[in-house]
């Protein structure tokens, strides 16, 4: 399978596992908890599949810009986070730089 194609896949469920933070409530949520660490697991195993043949820090900037988008834009409609000027200059910041690196 294509090395970027699993970043992306273990980005996306980094957004779920951050997300699932949230609704563990601290771990005190059982359903929630096991989903969450699940979610943290496959999506560090996944990271480290893609590393065998991408750079470390290329993959793990993307990863991690994949997830911090995700979460942000999904919390906006999840948890009622604010949208501002400042916060979408923030995404497009990271989102620019995830495709820089891709492509360096």
């Amino acid at each position: 399978m294509n090395p970027w194609l699993i970043v992306l896949i273990a980005g996306l469920m980094e957004t779920g596992w951050a997300l699932g933070l949230k609704y563990s409530e601290g771990f005190t949520r059982l359903v929630p908890s096991v989903l969450t660490i699940a979610g943290a697991l496959a999506s560090f195993w996944l990271l480290s599949v893609a590393m065998k043949s991408l750079p470390v820090g290329t993959a793990y900037a993307v990863w991690v810009g994949i997830g911090a988008v995700g979460t942000a834009i999904l919390a906006v409609f999840l948890f009622n986070e604010p949208v501002n000027a400042l916060r979408v200059l923030g995404v497009l910041l990271i989102l620019s730089g995830i495709i820089a690196l891709k492509f360096a």
